[in-house]
């Protein structure tokens, strides 16, 4: 059951190390070097062309239709951190514009994972605040229900607890626990260099065919080649 009308105001935040080894990764690499786990939901898009992020979770869990947490939440914040808010029922009403930004840039925070809706969005793009947002839309919001700050949240249909690792660029959002940040790194890291290997012998026109050895496959399966 979620806690409600609490805030915690001390988490243990992912390595920092960690944290910078990941942030030098893509979504896509650190998604699949973790077993194919942790990625929210693909609604949850950025707000302009460009937006990338990575960073420490502040959870913000909402009302709907009020961002009064998201101010309570900017206290918490520290440099490096990225805000998750949650909300209690879908709901897409604008909660987050370029003041809010503004706010949360000033207490060092790197951007925002919302699975809600956000405005100002030429602004968030002119001062290069990352937004990663379910929604865009005008309608603004109230200050009337508490919810909750670095409590965990299932934001898009990922779990984020205060701390993990939230890394996001245009192939969406993915969740490292803060606790396997390091290891997520390193396995990332790896199949990165994998990778490299791999473009190089694409890019001298080795075929995927032989590179990934998936002829016997494909002819115990049935494919067959007709002149």
């Amino acid at each position: 059951m979620q806690e409600l009308g609490v805030v915690h105001t001390t988490i243990e935040r992912a390595d920092p190390h960690a944290v910078a080894r990941l942030s030098a990764l893509g979504v896509a690499t650190v998604h699949e070097a973790m077993g194919r786990l942790g990625l929210m939901r693909p609604y949850i898009r950025p707000v302009y062309p460009g937006a990338r992020l990575c960073g420490t979770a502040v959870t913000v869990l909402l009302q709907p239709g009020d961002n009064w947490m998201l101010h309570v939440a900017v206290e918490q914040v520290r440099p490096g951190d990225v805000v998750v808010a949650a909300c209690t029922t879908e709901s897409h009403d604008g909660f987050f514009g370029e003041l809010l930004a503004t706010s949360l840039r000033a207490r060092g925070a790197v951007g925002l994972v919302i699975d809600g809706g956000c405005r100002d969005i030429a602004d968030l793009e002119r001062i290069d605040f990352p937004v990663f947002s379910a929604a865009i839309h005008a309608r603004g919001t109230v200050k009337a229900t508490p919810g909750s700050v670095n409590v965990p949240v299932v934001c898009a249909n990922a779990r984020v607890d205060p701390g993990d690792v939230v890394l996001a660029d245009a192939d969406g959002v993915v969740v490292v626990p803060a606790a396997k940040a390091t290891e997520a790194a390193e396995a990332a890291e790896r199949r990165e260099a994998n990778e490299e290997v791999k473009r190089r012998r694409l890019a001298a026109g080795e075929l995927g065919l032989d590179i990934y050895q998936m002829r016997d496959d494909l002819r115990a399966h049935g494919l067959r080649y007709v002149d």
